[in-house]
């Protein structure tokens, strides 16, 4: 809770220096001389609540939303000698890790992958793919597992809905501005909006919404860096290269649904150019050097 304070606050000074910064320049004075009457202020802010409401409303949800379409069976009373191991090492790691426990679950899928979501790193879920469990051996496992829960720890799954927040409040924002000079700049209109607004509006979100895209996938990519040194300190580097190697033996598993909980799984594919600015995860070689690297 902390955490969605200081980061919210933070976004908020952050969108009350760049109106002050816009008017400064000049820039609502500008708008206003070709006819384009807007509310700067207010434009953030109706931008901002458009922009956070989705993002958070969708981590709340996360967890359930896990449960639900992946299917993921929630240990809650471990009842096989392998259930009682999977949920000591988390029950471990969660402790090393200084966080609640979080639900254990797995779910049915053969490829090899885990993931971690919920809005509160003390009341988060791990999960784990009957594919890793049939295709690792249990130091690799115990890797995958490390892995997840310094995702946790780092509070990944708060900090990344947020950033969404506020690149998705960026887009609104800027769509609209540009929705608006193209609707009375160019095509004159000098009464509410005309058609010119919401066409360029909308595709002014398309395309901001790539590069806002972009911007999160990046800060993916970095955590993922982190959680793997993470997972290497709760294990070993040897047993998080070695689980990382696993994932490179079945041919680059394909990635999670989308959702809060697909940018915190295990696995990460190839990509190369374009495609990979665009990729939650890094390359697994990449991963894999950087572990080896000590970075």
């Amino acid at each position: 809770m902390k955490r969605i304070f200081l980061f919210l606050a933070t976004n908020f000074a952050v969108l009350i220096v760049i109106s002050l910064v816009f008017k400064l320049l000049g820039f609502q004075g500008l708008l206003q001389a070709n006819g384009v009457d807007l509310d700067l202020g207010a434009v953030l802010v109706w931008a901002g609540l458009i922009g956070f409401s989705g993002s958070i409303i969708s981590l709340l949800m996360s967890k359930g939303m896990a449960k639900r379409s992946m299917g993921v069976q929630v240990i809650t009373h471990p009842s096989t000698p392998f259930e009682q191991w999977l949920y000591g090492v988390v029950e471990r790691q969660a402790q090393a890790a200084g966080i609640g426990m979080p639900e254990v679950g797995i779910f049915d899928s053969p490829d090899p992958n885990a993931f971690a979501t919920g809005w509160n790193r003390n009341a988060a879920l791990v999960a784990v793919s009957t594919g890793l469990l049939q295709q690792m051996n249990r130091d690799e496992v115990e890797a995958v597992v490390g892995h997840e829960i310094s995702h946790v720890a780092n509070g990944d799954m708060v900090t990344l809905t947020l950033i969404q927040g506020v690149v998705n409040t960026f887009v609104v924002f800027l769509s609209t501005i540009i929705g608006h000079i193209v609707d009375r700049v160019i095509f004159k209109n000098e009464e509410g909006h005309g058609i010119a607004y919401f066409v360029s509006s909308m595709i002014a979100q398309v395309l901001l919404s790539v590069l806002a895209t972009m911007i999160v996938m990046a800060f993916s990519r970095y955590r993922e860096f982190r959680a793997d040194a993470g997972g290497a300190g709760l294990t070993s580097r040897r047993q998080m290269a070695s689980a990382l190697r696993a994932l490179q033996r079945v041919h680059e598993p394909q990635d999670l649904p989308a959702g809060e909980f697909a940018a915190f799984g295990i696995s990460g594919g190839m990509g190369d150019g374009l495609k990979k600015l665009f990729m939650s995860h890094p390359p697994l070689e990449e991963r894999i050097a950087a572990l080896e690297a000590g970075r």
